[in-house]
C-alpha cells in the first residue's frame, strides 16, 4: 500500500471537511436562512437547523480522523484513523447527496459525486 497516496487523500478530506465545518460554524445564521430556502419544497423544510447540525457533526468528525490518520499513518504506518476519517467523509457526502437529492438540486448532486471518488478510495486503500 503507498502510504503517499494515503495520506495525500487524508489531507484532501481533512481541507474539504474542516473547511465545510468552519463556514457552518462562523456562517451558521446564513446557512440556515439559504437552506430553508433550497428545501422549501422537499421534505426536509421543517428540519433545516436540525438537518444542518447532523451534517457539522459528521463533517468535523471526518475532517479531525483525517487530521489524526494523517499523523497516525506517517507516524507508524497505522491506518485505523484514516479509514474510519475516510468512512465518515463518506457518510457526510451521502447526507449531503440525498439532501441535494430530495431539493432536486442535481447539479448540486453531481458535484458531490466527484467528491465521493476519492472518499471511497481512502476507504478502500485504507481499509
Amino acid at each position: 500500500m503507498n502510504n503517499n497516496a494515503s495520506i495525500i487523500i487524508l489531507v484532501f478530506l481533512a481541507i474539504t471537511f474542516i473547511t465545510s465545518a468552519h463556514d457552518k460554524v462562523f456562517h451558521w445564521s446564513d446557512n440556515v436562512n439559504w437552506l430553508k430556502g433550497h428545501f422549501a419544497k422537499s421534505i426536509l423544510k421543517n428540519t433545516v437547523p436540525l438537518s444542518l447540525a447532523i451534517v457539522l457533526l459528521t463533517e468535523l468528525i471526518a475532517g479531525l480522523l483525517s487530521i489524526i490518520g494523517i499523523i497516525q499513518l506517517y507516524l507508524n504506518g497505522d491506518r485505523t484513523f484514516g479509514f474510519y476519517g475516510a468512512v465518515f467523509s463518506c457518510t457526510s457526502l451521502l447526507f449531503l447527496l440525498l439532501g441535494q437529492r430530495l431539493a432536486k438540486d442535481y447539479d448540486g448532486a453531481r458535484t458531490i459525486a466527484i467528491y465521493f471518488i476519492p472518499a471511497v478510495m481512502a476507504v478502500y486503500w485504507l481499509s
